[in-house]
């Protein structure tokens, strides 16, 4: 599969999203007293953490793994450009 260039510095961006937003949003999490089955960070967690946390640990791979394959697509389509030509594929597989 090829990807435009527009679409991987799209995917790049996503990923760069992803690692600016959800730490931020994991902090509020942390703070939120109803994470907490008492005091802040020192009782024990609820499943409202738990779950934020899941999710939160699920949206950064996920922002990761899209911001990888963006710049990945960016380097391939530099390596098309200045005439690099890759070796062919072991598994048959057409690229």
């Amino acid at each position: 599969m090829v990807l435009t260039r527009k679409w991987s510095l799209f995917l790049v961006l996503v990923g760069l999203f992803a690692v600016a937003v959800w730490p931020r949003f994991a902090v509020a999490i942390w703070q939120d007293p109803r994470a907490w089955t008492g005091a802040v960070g020192v009782s024990g967690p609820t499943a409202f953490l738990w779950v934020h946390a899941v999710l939160i640990v699920t949206a950064m791979v996920l922002g990761l793994l899209t911001g990888y394959l963006g710049v990945r697509g960016l380097l391939a389509g530099r390596s098309r450009s200045s005439g690099v030509t890759r070796p062919a594929a072991r598994d048959g597989a057409v690229r």
